[in-house]
């Protein structure tokens, strides 16, 4: 059975974790907010090693080792613009599947997410919250290897809102 926890943190902070997910941009470029704060963290090597990997388009994700991150994998997801990139749902929806499929295909056994699109693409947290949590419960019975999947939120109301759509969506918190 997958495990869905949340805590509130820092993304580039997570060392028990396999791999972060990164809310990156097109380019796979260090950027603000959970980019820069993943890129930072990893040191120049995941840039340098982003540049073959990029472009990306909104819902895709791709996989990068881990560099100076204590994980040994970082997976970008490329998130919707809020009212630009549409649908959004289906595109956010895609960020999460598709990172959850690349862990899978790695064999990787925990993955921790940031809220993302939430920050300067504009998606608003509580819709965010509930296209999440719908898209990791329809996966996550074919799950194999994927047994804990944790939303990393930055802020203490992200974190609240994050709760509410997770006590709401049938999934099996913990944490």
């Amino acid at each position: 059975m997958v495990k869905v926890e949340l805590v509130q943190g820092n993304i580039a902070s997570q060392p028990d974790m396999d791999a972060v997910v990164n809310a990156a941009n097109a380019r796979l470029l260090p950027g603000s907010g959970v980019a820069g704060a993943i890129h930072s963290a990893a040191g120049p090597g995941l840039a340098e090693e982003c540049q073959a990997l990029a472009p990306i388009s909104p819902g895709q994700a791709v996989i990068s080792s881990g560099h100076r991150l204590p994980n040994r994998y970082v997976i970008h997801c490329l998130g919707p613009v809020y009212g630009v990139d549409e649908p959004s749902d289906q595109l956010l929806g895609d960020c999460y599947r598709n990172a959850l499929m690349l862990a899978e295909q790695h064999q990787l056994r925990s993955v921790a997410f940031p809220a993302i699109s939430t920050g300067v693409f504009g998606y608003p947290v509580d819709k965010a919250a509930v296209v999440a949590f719908e898209a990791i419960a329809r996966l996550a019975p074919t799950l194999n290897s994927v047994r804990l999947i944790r939303l990393v939120l930055f802020s203490d109301s992200d974190h609240r809102v994050f709760r509410t759509a997770l006590s709401r969506s049938g999934l099996n918190p913990t944490g």
